[in-house]
């Protein structure tokens, strides 16, 4: 005979206790709020280190994840972005591109939104300071000390100060162009004119982190409180009173999200411009715009604006070594070459003669404070030409590949012994 199988239906009572426990906000739990003070270390660490550049960072103040500042080793560069860097004249050659060049800025901007964010914990630590000692909450208010001190204590141990090598300050020396092309992996380019300083800066000298706390020791030992501090606080944060959980719970929520918000934004938005002068150049012609159909032309117009030199393509990878690309290379630079008339001809107020052939005049000036430049390029046609070539060494059918192999007397006896 089969077992009980008798079913039982329950109702809510009136104040649907069955749902809702009994209806009382007293019991309402809140034990894993502590938890909420360890999460979003992804939007920390984003912006963790142009942060620790400005004195906002000493503020105490809540810290969404502080443990993220809290790392065993300091990193000492920035991180680099993948791209590869030719000097045009000088040849260099780096595999990446420093993280200051790559947005071109060298110091956090002191109203940026990183500023706003940490201005937004120092006021909900203030208000819950405030909250904690008007409802008579001691748990509440330790906890509010140690992780707004644990902040200060994290900008003690990270502050540093950006170091790029200092040149030549004698106003008498020359400055030698040194252009610069970046190759990004999607194949896209960047040509910078500049002049070396600008170059050894931006591109080829190392980025040195200088922080302002030396000793490798004391750092780590500034962890380690830190952690006590940060666990400490936990702690407290668990045994405060439910309406300072709930207080805490929303004040987390909003710095997650400003947080978030604020490691979303681009880069060149927390980094201050002034300390370079940028011009962008554009281009106008048969193949106007940034933006190309192809590889080709894209090459083609990175030739055009290093004004026909070609020698970096190889030393960059920008093109297979071919001989169908070497003869494309070597004739885009001459086209290149006769139609771009060099910057000094443009300062004396003559017309360069390049090669026999009388140039346009330069449209870019270092002086012209205009916001961009137009480049106007040749109408020749760079994929054409490049299927010409190709054409050309596919018409040529290389002769027959003849392999001999010689017979030796000895091996031949040998094997007619063993009735090969």
């Amino acid at each position: 005979m089969a077992g009980n199988a008798n079913t039982t239906i329950s109702y809510p009572g009136p104040d649907w206790e069955m749902l809702w426990g009994n209806g009382s906000f007293d019991n309402f739990q809140l034990d894993i709020v502590g938890f909420l003070a360890i999460l979003g270390e992804g939007a920390v660490t984003a912006n963790a280190q142009v942060s620790a550049l400005s004195r906002l960072f000493y503020l105490p103040r809540l810290l969404p994840a502080p443990q993220a500042l809290l790392w065993p080793a300091r990193p000492i560069i920035l991180s680099p972005a993948k791209a590869t860097v030719t000097g045009v004249f000088s040849g260099n050659t780096k595999d990446h591109l420093h993280h200051i060049a790559n947005i071109l800025l060298v110091k956090a901007k002191s109203n940026g939104p990183l500023s706003w964010v940490t201005l937004l914990g120092c006021l909900l630590s203030a208000a819950l300071f405030i909250i904690s000692v008007t409802v008579g909450d001691g748990m509440s208010l330790l906890a509010t000390i140690l992780l707004s001190l644990l902040s200060t204590l994290a900008g003690i141990g990270n502050k540093w100060n950006l170091k790029l090598p200092q040149p030549d300050k004698d106003p008498n020396s020359k400055k030698p162009a040194a252009d610069v092309v970046v190759r990004w992996p999607n194949g896209s380019y960047v040509i910078v004119k500049c002049d070396e300083e600008v170059a050894r800066e931006l591109f080829f000298a190392p980025e040195e982190i200088q922080y302002q706390l030396k000793s490798k020791t004391v750092y780590r030992l500034l962890s380690l409180i830190g952690t006590l501090m940060l666990m400490l606080g936990v702690i407290f944060l668990a045994n405060a009173k439910l309406q300072l959980q709930f207080a805490w719970a929303g004040a987390y929520v909003i710095l997650n999200a400003a947080h978030w918000v604020a490691a979303a934004l681009p880069q060149r938005l927390h980094w201050d411009v002034s300390c370079y002068k940028l011009k962008e150049q554009h281009i106008e012609g048969k193949f106007p715009g940034p933006k190309c159909k192809n590889f080709t032309i894209a090459l083609w117009k990175a030739i055009c604006f290093t004004e026909g030199s070609v020698g970096w393509v190889a030393t960059n990878g920008a093109a297979p070594k071919t001989s169908v690309w070497s003869n494309w290379v070597s004739k885009a630079g001459e086209v290149a070459y006769d139609s771009v008339v060099r910057e000094d001809a443009f300062r004396i107020g003559t017309i360069d003669t390049i090669r026999g052939v009388e140039s346009i005049r330069s449209i870019w000036n270092r002086n012209d404070s205009s916001p961009s430049i137009i480049r106007k390029m040749s109408d020749w046609n760079p994929k054409a030409a490049w299927d010409e070539f190709n054409n050309q060494v596919q018409d040529v059918q290389p002769e027959p590949l003849r392999i001999l192999f010689p017979k030796k007397l000895e091996q031949t006896a040998e094997r007619k012994a063993f009735g090969v």
